[in-house]
């Protein structure tokens, strides 16, 4: 599964031009403030809760604005992707409302919930794959036999930019810029896009990538000034990309996007923070940046304003369950 690497960056245009595509099939999902991680830490922290967007995450914008650019002959051939199920859910309710007949390789031991719930939305799902390598060759093949259109779960500039949409809104609904911005990473299609938009609009403002310390792709691309390979193996299923995007990590090392990692027991205890204080229920990925924040591994200066993304929402419940229960607290 490759996607060219684009010879121009993304630019603000491109963002909104999503935007337009993308039109008002879509939440505009709230930033919420939470006044007890505020004081704790001494900054004022506002959470972009994408938890609250169709199917449960951010990925519808990027593959709508993505099935919005194709022709009439490819939508005809159908669509095809991978995913561990965010973007599987994206791209089932998206081409259900295009039209648009979907086929996604998961694999086995992907996400059960995640895979029924795909398939609720009307798509076609292949989880014959034992593993996440077997999944990505048996991709290539049907895309040979198929010519289905590939609808890259991240690094396809179009779903990058439909992703940056949720950068436009931060900005939008905050009474000032804010001074960083955090943004957890799997592939890199979320974070590039949203530097893409915060950048261009307010240059001084902190774009920081947070993953897992099992999984991080990113962070050790952006050190080694090129896409690397990693073993991801987080219980954050959702961050677990072995490799981010060339088109994704050039965006991020133009832009000079920052990197910080967390670690699992800071994923569990950001995901019981956000259940016990502030109600909501994101997946362990969802709670990556408040890891950051809680854990210390970001800190920003007193009085800074923050702004820290929150997607997804499809956890499952014993996994809640468990990460709840261990709480001796």
């Amino acid at each position: 599964m490759t996607v060219a690497t684009t010879d121009s960056l993304l630019s603000l245009d491109d963002v909104y031009r999503a935007r337009e595509r993308i039109g008002g099939r879509l939440h505009r999902t709230p930033l919420l403030p939470s006044t007890t991680l505020s004081k704790q830490i001494g900054a004022d922290v506002l959470f972009k809760a994408e938890l609250f967007q169709r199917t449960g995450s951010f990925k519808p914008r990027g593959v709508l604005n993505k099935l919005a650019t194709l022709t009439d002959e490819e939508k005809q051939r159908g669509v095809i992707s991978i995913s561990a199920g965010n973007h599987a859910q994206a791209l089932a309710y998206a081409s259900a409302l295009e039209g648009i007949d979907a086929l996604v390789v998961m694999w086995q031991t992907a996400s059960q919930m995640k895979i029924a719930a795909a398939r609720g939305y009307g798509a076609t799902v292949d989880d014959s794959p034992p593993d996440i390598p077997a999944a990505f060759e048996w991709l290539d093949q049907l895309i040979e036999e198929s010519g289905r259109v590939l609808i890259h779960p991240y690094d396809d500039p179009m779903v990058m930019a439909g992703q940056g949409t949720v950068g436009l809104e931060i900005l939008e609904d905050s009474a000032e810029p804010p001074d960083v911005v955090l943004v957890q990473v799997g592939g890199g299609g979320l974070i590039s896009g949203i530097a893409t938009a915060v950048k261009a609009i307010s240059p001084d403002t902190r774009v920081i990538a947070v993953e897992p310390e099992l999984s991080r792709a990113m962070h050790e691309s952006l050190k080694a000034g090129e896409p690397v390979t990693v073993e991801a193996k987080s219980a954050a299923d959702g961050l677990n990309g072995v490799f981010s995007g060339p088109n994704c990590v050039r965006v991020c090392l133009e832009l000079g996007v920052e990197s910080v990692l967390v670690t699992e027991e800071a994923l569990r205890e950001a995901f019981r923070f956000f259940y016990t204080r502030m109600k909501l229920a994101p997946e362990m990925a969802g709670a990556a940046t408040a890891a950051a924040l809680l854990s210390g591994a970001f800190l920003p200066e007193p009085g800074q304003k923050v702004a820290a993304v929150v997607s997804g929402g499809n956890v499952d419940q014993k996994t809640a369950a468990a990460i709840l229960a261990s709480d001796e607290a």
